[in-house]
């Protein structure tokens, strides 16, 4: 090798050992985790706390699981399982939260969370200051190790009750904490919105109108970009104000976690059922601040939409602490009234989004849901059709989720014609969005590198494919690769087409005026506000 070609290589090598170098200890084990499972068909895991080896209690053990928890989410290779929700699977299964598993245990508890796999580990102090942490990643259905690393920490909690304790990431004494909001930058374009719906008695017209527009809201991203690149949405769905719910927690539910897969999103909507209860707004808010697993970079696009219509200072939490709480995380609170804007401003919705630096928007939750019918229509819904049958179910999990596509699918046929859900759909499921979420499926799946050819096991596949040689197989999956990918391209030119199409009746119609809806409310917000965190819309 010429000494003039090895110059750059040279520098690319101490580029990388320098960020490797800077980089703290439980991000690069974080990495090493991550680059363990690239191989495997892993999407979603649960991160257990961290114990001694000996069974000793210590601080540093929720410590150790919340910073690799946020390691793991920041990287952006896997979904992460909220830790309210493994709290309550583990009290369901009467577990602790550390030590060893049994390949039993593990199994029922992957089932409970619908996690592939869970990482867990032992904590082992070298001295005062170092604590050595041997991580494992286990697959939930086997048992077995798919991937492992250790590091070397600051040990910077004390298990003195009476001595703070250590919250950030740290690789020495003057360490910085992790990125805030107003510091470092993630470098990709990510959406993460919570929904927060009122589900008492009088809001059967709100669900109606979030199930009909949930995939018009998500068409607005798939059609933005950002740095050229289209983002990825993350959807967290909650519901409050509803008697069936405990009352001790604030009449409050985490329907869903942050998820990019909008099937269950769709599934959950369809799913929520109202009844009279207590609406604590600045209670629930609080509730998805601190309970949802928020990025903390600055050019991500973080917001929570709370609607409802009884008076935002219903219940014990003040929601100026709450908003206090949002703003620290860079995340915008956006109320929107079920009811007249007066009324609205009066029970003080209008002060909830000042406070959480959003905004204030009414709707009339009883205005039916309806779509400009474009041209182009009946054409997206028979490709959409076509685009069915290149899905190849893998596995029980895969089964399941297919067997949901269908259902959300018939779900949108069933709602009125006029409301354009089915069109909409249609449209989403041709966005690269929908193919990346959609793990559970062989082309998908192979197409991100989740699943190599090689690991494919005929067992998991439809039964129809089990009795097809090898070669014949790899052609079938080849096959349905290629029409994915022309059927995708067909319906993405056509809903350009249409959009055109209807930003142009829309105009002609804007001057006939019509009562705003849900889905309206939060697509305005959502264009004024991401388009500042750089996002371009069509």
């Amino acid at each position: 090798m010429k000494k003039s070609s090895r110059i750059p290589l040279i520098l690319s090598l101490a580029a990388a050992l320098a960020a490797t170098a800077s980089a703290e200890p439980l991000e690069n084990l974080a990495t090493k985790l991550e680059a363990g499972l690239k191989d495997k068909p892993v999407k979603q895991v649960a991160v257990l706390n961290f114990g001694y080896h000996d069974g000793a209690s210590s601080s540093g053990s929720t410590i150790v699981q919340e910073r690799l928890t946020t390691y793991l989410v920041q990287g952006g290779k896997l979904q992460v399982v909220e830790r309210g929700l493994l709290k309550k699977a583990l009290e369901e299964l009467k577990l602790e939260t550390t030590g060893v598993m049994d390949p039993k245990t593990t199994q029922e508890l992957g089932k409970l969370l619908g996690a592939e796999a869970v990482v867990l580990g032992t904590l082992n102090d070298l001295s005062k200051k170092k604590t050595e942490v041997n991580a494992r990643v286990i697959e939930t259905a086997t048992g077995k190790i798919l991937a492992a690393a250790q590091a070397k920490i600051s040990r910077t909690w004390s298990d003195d009750p009476s001595q703070p304790q250590g919250n950030g990431p740290v690789v020495g004494p003057t360490a910085p904490q992790p990125a805030t909001p107003s510091g470092q930058f993630l470098g990709k374009a990510l959406v993460q919105i919570a929904v927060l719906l009122d589900t008492s008695n009088s809001m059967d017209g709100l669900i109606s109108q979030a199930k009909n527009q949930l995939w018009r809201i998500v068409n607005e991203f798939t059609s933005a970009e950002k740095g050229g690149n289209n983002p990825t949405v993350q959807v967290a769905l909650y519901e409050y104000g509803n008697d069936q719910l405990a009352s001790g927690e604030g009449y409050i539910r985490q329907v869903l976690p942050f998820t990019t897969d909008l099937d269950k999103v769709s599934e959950q909507l369809f799913a929520l059922k109202t009844n009279g209860g207590q609406e604590y707004c600045g209670w629930v808010v609080r509730d998805a601040v601190n309970g949802l697993q928020w990025d903390k970079h600055a050019d991500v696009y973080k917001t929570v939409f709370i609607a409802g219509n009884e008076p935002f200072t219903q219940g014990p939490v003040d929601f100026r602490e709450s908003a206090a709480e949002a703003a620290k995380k860079g995340i915008a609170i956006n109320t929107i009234f079920c009811g007249g804007r007066q009324e609205g401003l009066a029970m003080q919705w209008k002060a909830g989004a000042e406070a959480g630096n959003g905004d204030y928007a009414n709707i009339d939750q009883a205005a039916q849901v309806v779509s400009v019918q474009a041209p182009q229509d009946p054409e997206i819904q028979r490709l959409a059709a076509q685009l069915n049958d290149t899905f190849i179910a893998y596995g029980d999990s895969g089964r399941k989720a297919f067997k949901r596509q269908a259902e959300m699918d018939n779900a949108a046929m069933a709602a009125p014609a006029s409301a354009g859900v089915a069109v909409q759909r249609s449209m989403a499921k041709a966005s690269k969005q929908y193919s990346q979420a959609s793990s559970w499926d062989v082309v998908s799946a192979l197409e991100s590198g989740q699943l190599k050819p090689e690991q494919i096991k005929k067992e998991e596949l439809p039964q129809e494919l089990q009795s097809l040689s090898d070669k014949d197989r790899a052609a079938y999956i080849e096959k349905k690769t290629a029409e994915r990918k022309a059927i995708q391209a067909k319906i993405n030119q056509l809903s350009d087409e249409r959009r055109k199409y209807v930003a142009q009746k829309e105009k002609e119609l804007a001057t006939q005026g019509s009562a705003q809806t849900l889905g309206q409310a939060v697509i305005t917000t959502v264009r004024s506000q991401a388009s500042k965190k750089g996002f371009k819309f069509k």
